[in-house]
C-alpha cells in the first residue's frame, strides 16, 4: 500500500502545533509502515520543509493556501497513492482516486471566532464567516473516508454537533521523550512558565492578575508576543513579575520547564493542550483551568482552578509551595505523560490508514 502524508503544513525553520503533529507522526509512522510492507511518501510544498522532516521519499506540490488547492486531488492522483492522510481538513478532494483521512483538531473557533492574528485579512474574513455555522465543516469532513482527531474530548464534541457521519479515530498529540530525573526536587525559586498564544480565549490576563497575590513569583511568557499584548499584560501584572521571552528555542524551553515550579495556563478552551504534556514528561507540575480537555490530558496529576477566579488561581499555584505536594504532583505528571506517545499514536494512525486503504 502506498501512503501519502500531507506535510505541506510544516513550518520552517520552527514547528508550530500542526507542523509538529504532522512531522512527529510521520517520523513514528515510518518504521511501522515499513515493517508492514507499506510505502510511505511525504507531500511537501517547499524543499526547505525537508529539513524539518524525516528522511523519506517525497513529492512536491503546491502550498495548501494556494488557489490551486481546490483541484489538488487531480495532481495527487498522479502520485498513485492508495490513501492520503492530511493533518488538516481543508485539502482539496475533487476527483480523487484514493482513500482520504482528514483531521479536525478542535472546535475552538466556533466559540471564539477571533481568527489568528498572523493571517492576512481576506483569510481572517473567510475564517469568521466559515465558523458562523456548522454545515461548512460537515461538508469538509464528509468528503473523507474516515476522520481523525487528537482527543476524546474533541471526538465527543464532534459527535454532539453531528459534524460528520464518518468514523472518528483519536490520533493523539504527544511530546518528545526526555530523560527526566525521577528524583527531581522542588526548585528553590518560584518561576512559572506559560507557553501559548495570547489570543483572548487563552485568558493569560487571569495569570497576570494572579501575580498580585503571589509575591516572589515570576511568570515567564515564552511565545512570540506583539507590542499591544505585551503592554496590556505588563499593565495587569506587578512590576518585574513578568519575564517576556518573545520566543524560545526547544532547548531553552526545556531548560525553563526543568527549573520551573509549574507550567500554568488558564485557557477557556482548547483542542488538546500540548504544553501540558511537554511539562509533565519532564516532571514539571501543571496548574490549569478546570475544563474537560485539561481533565483528559492532566488526569489526577494536574492542579485545577476556575479560570475566572483570580484568587482561586493564586491558591492553586501556592499549593505547590509544599515540597511534599510538589514531589507528588511531579511523579504523577511523569506517569500521566506516558499516556501520550508518538509511537502509540502512529500505531492508531496506521490501523486507520490500512482500514481505509483496503477499501480501495
Amino acid at each position: 500500500m502506498r501512503i501519502l502524508v500531507d506535510c505541506r503544513y510544516t513550518r520552517y525553520p520552527r514547528h508550530d502545533g500542526i507542523s509538529r503533529f504532522a512531522a512527529e507522526l510521520t517520523r513514528a509512522l515510518a518504521p511501522l509502515a515499513q515493517a508492514a510492507g507499506h510505502e510511505l511518501v511525504m507531500l511537501v510544498s517547499d524543499e526547505a520543509q525537508l529539513a524539518m522532516l524525516p528522511e523519506l521519499p517525497w513529492e512536491l506540490a503546491t502550498a495548501p493556501t494556494s488557489p490551486r488547492e481546490l483541484t489538488i486531488a487531480r495532481r495527487l492522483n498522479a502520485f498513485a497513492p492508495d490513501v492520503v492522510f492530511s493533518p488538516m481538513q481543508t485539502i482539496g478532494s475533487w476527483g480523487r482516486r484514493y482513500g482520504l483521512v482528514l483531521t479536525l483538531h478542535d472546535l475552538i473557533y466556533y466559540r471564539n471566532r477571533t481568527p489568528p492574528r498572523d493571517l492576512a485579512w481576506p483569510i481572517r474574513l473567510m475564517w469568521r464567516l466559515y465558523h458562523l455555522a456548522w454545515w461548512p465543516q460537515r461538508l469538509l469532513l464528509n468528503r473523507a473516508d474516515e476522520v481523525a482527531t487528537v482527543s476524546e474530548t474533541t471526538r465527543e464534541l464532534m459527535r454532539a454537533h453531528r459534524l460528520t457521519d464518518r468514523a472518528i479515530t483519536v490520533v493523539s498529540n504527544a511530546a518528545d521523550a526526555v530523560e527526566a530525573d525521577p528524583d527531581r526536587a522542588q526548585p528553590p525559586s518560584r518561576e512559572l512558565v506559560y507557553m501559548g498564544s495570547f489570543m483572548p480565549y487563552k485568558n493569560v490576563e487571569t495569570l497576570a492578575r494572579a501575580l498580585h497575590l503571589l509575591p516572589g513569583y515570576r511568570l515567564h511568557l515564552l511565545s512570540r508576543i506583539g507590542d499591544a499584548d505585551r503592554a496590556r499584560l505588563e499593565a495587569l501584572a506587578p512590576a518585574d513579575a513578568l519575564v517576556v521571552h518573545d520566543g524560545v528555542t526547544d532547548a531553552e524551553y526545556g531548560e525553563l520547564l526543568d527549573g520551573a515550579l509549574a507550567l500554568v495556563t488558564m485557557s477557556l478552551d482548547e483542542g488538546f493542550g500540548l504544553p501540558l504534556v511537554e511539562a509533565m514528561v519532564r516532571g514539571t507540575p501543571i496548574v490549569v483551568s478546570d475544563i474537560p480537555i485539561f481533565r483528559e490530558i492532566g488526569g489526577d496529576a494536574a492542579v485545577y482552578a476556575d479560570p475566572q477566579d483570580v484568587t482561586g488561581v493564586a491558591a492553586a499555584i501556592r499549593a505547590l509551595d509544599d515540597a511534599g505536594e510538589w514531589r507528588r504532583r511531579s511523579a504523577a505528571s511523569r506517569l500521566q505523560a506516558t499516556r501520550f506517545d508518538w509511537d502509540r499514536s502512529a500505531r492508531a494512525l496506521l490501523e486507520l490508514l490500512e482500514r481505509v486503504g483496503r477499501r480501495g
